[in-house]
């Protein structure tokens, strides 16, 4: 029961933090509450709103109710399985934008500048064009992490991407490479039909080792002696002892709440609920980010969706030929097209994504309407609305209370309504003429600003990207959690690995910069040297300051 680290979580960072860890001769216990990650509904990656909506895997939070959104409660999914969140996400592989990362460098996180990581993201890639192209020099090669590209057989992906170029928007071959603006094909953690999680990657290649054990159980709080993390108490009174270090990597939602049920965090929330104060961080719990998105819909004119297998007998069919073969419809998340534009003018950087999903459905896996359709999810990358993490109770089994406060700056509404009529005009353009029949949702009679803004509140739904909420800056930063090397401000032999710590939230889906934070994270652990920064220079539009597109 004692190990030179101990890693809570075995989620996106912490699966690649025990593997490099392990690799390199250290002795890891890897701390998990969820169970395995085996089967189908897992590991076939057409089956993603299964394991997102179960029990049995998804720790089932939900948000305080939301003032801004008619005061809705909204689900927010993070994994409780082998694996962590990325055994239950929508395989969606993106890097972010370079100026993301120039950002957090900015802010206090020293060293975490675009030249800094993108070799990480080199080290931990292994990445299949699939024929249709992209920029191999700025890509990992012999990574754990295997990314490819879907199929593209339905003509709706093609016609999606090829309306963004007739609205005037740039086109890319590979958005995870040098240019992320435009319109291009979506990238998917997904190897020879399988679901490529961290559990996959990076987890089962770890636990090969002698040097590195999984271990279930519940983490109640850090065990702290004299200032310095000890070890870790789990649920039912074993005490799990760190030579070394203790790192946690429980998400954005159990990370800070673990931290505050240790003693970490605002002294008078802590207070409140009967907690010693050890280490008084005003920064854990806040910050918290997500990306809010809308899921704008059209009726097909013509029977080329996927609602033609959305039956029992044709869902079977799928489900065996991809059980036998791992081929088919099933081996793939089926988000296989995408864009990434910029909302006006003066903006640098793209600040609206798209999914686009030849079919009209919900993440939950309810149709919104009977029959052929398709649908682009759609959303702001960048809100300036920020909630908070806190506890409910001084209960370890207790969920934590969510508030996200979205939608809570006025220049969020604005930033929104221009997403759903820049989403509109590109359905509007001769490509998709073929197939567009009606628009389902919002309808297209509501045109108004308040008839958009009361869609938004109604159907607005979390991309399910929480981050934020132990920020990563300068040991003086007094909201900052940890500095850059991860280490918790205030404490000894504890650190935070996982989205938590991220200074901003960043462009695009939250796995591959999470598992860039495990990867990362283990050399400045291992007390290694960085890997040599980059000369790469990201492509960004040339009228950017004068031009929309």
């Amino acid at each position: 029961m004692e190990a030179d680290f101990v890693i809570v979580g075995a989620g996106s960072a912490g699966c690649a933090m025990a593997y490099r860890l392990a690799e390199a001769g250290q002795s890891v216990l890897v701390i998990e509450h969820g169970g395995t990650d085996w089967g189908p509904l897992i590991q076939m990656p057409a089956a993603l709103s299964y394991p997102m909506n179960m029990k049995m895997y998804d720790w089932g939070y939900l948000s305080e109710p939301e003032p801004h959104l008619g005061n809705r409660r909204l689900v927010c999914p993070r994994g409780k399985v082998i694996g962590g969140s990325s055994s239950i996400n929508g395989m969606v592989y993106v890097r972010g934008h370079a100026h993301d990362y120039d950002h957090w460098a900015d802010s206090g996180a020293e060293g975490w500048a675009f030249a800094d990581v993108l070799p990480y993201f080199k080290r931990m890639e292994s990445w299949h064009d699939g024929g249709h192209g992209g920029d191999p020099g700025w890509r990992g090669t012999d990574g754990p992490l295997h990314i490819s590209r879907g199929p593209r057989k339905n003509p709706l992906y093609h016609a999606f991407v090829e309306a963004g170029r007739q609205a005037g928007y740039q086109v890319t071959d590979d958005y995870n490479g040098e240019k992320q603006e435009g319109f291009g094909p979506f990238e998917q953690t997904v190897w020879k039909g399988r679901r490529w999680s961290a559990a996959n990657a990076y987890l089962r290649p770890a636990l090969k080792h002698a040097n590195c054990d999984l271990l279930r159980g519940l983490v109640e709080r850090v065990v702290i002696e004299d200032g310095r993390a000890k070890g870790v108490a789990l649920a039912g009174g074993k005490i799990v002892r760190a030579r070394r270090e203790v790192i946690l990597a429980a998400s954005a939602i159990n990370s800070p709440k673990i931290l505050m049920l240790s003693g970490i965090g605002p002294a008078a929330h802590l207070a409140e609920h009967g907690i010693d104060v050890i280490a008084d961080r005003p920064g854990v719990g806040g910050n918290l980010q997500d990306h809010l998105e809308i899921y704008v819909q059209f009726s097909s004119s013509k029977p080329i969706t996927l609602y033609k297998h959305w039956n029992l007998i044709s869902k079977a069919m799928i489900g065996a030929q991809w059980l036998f073969t791992k081929t088919g419809l099933g081996a793939s998340n089926n988000f296989e097209s995408c864009g990434f534009i910029r909302s006006r003018a003066g903006i640098e950087y793209p600040d609206i994504q798209f999914h686009f999903l030849p079919i009209a459905v919900r993440y939950d896996g309810q149709t919104a309407a009977e029959g052929h359709g398709f649908q682009a999810h759609v959303g702001p990358m960048r809100s300036k609305s920020r909630g908070r993490i806190s506890l409910a109770s001084g209960n370890p089994v207790d969920a934590p209370k969510i508030r996200f406060n979205y939608m809570s700056h006025p220049d969020d509404w604005t930033e929104f309504r221009t997403a759903l009529r820049l989403t509109r005009e590109i359905f509007a353009q001769k490509a998709m003429e073929p197939f567009v029949k009606a628009e389902i949702q919002p309808g297209a009679h509501l045109q108004t600003d308040d008839e958009l803004d009361e869609a938004i509140r109604e159907h607005a739904e979390s991309a399910y990207h929480p981050c934020g909420t132990c920020k990563m800056g300068r040991a003086d930063d007094p909201q900052a959690v940890v500095d850059p090397e991860g280490r918790v401000i205030g404490v000894d032999g504890l650190r935070v690995a996982d989205s938590s710590i991220f200074p901003r939230i960043t462009n695009g889906n939250l796995n591959g910069p999470s598992i860039l934070v495990g990867e990362k994270m283990s050399d400045h652990i291992l007390g290694r040297d960085p890997l040599p920064r980059a000369n790469d220079r990201p492509w960004v539009h040339s009228d950017w300051q004068t031009a929309q597109r």
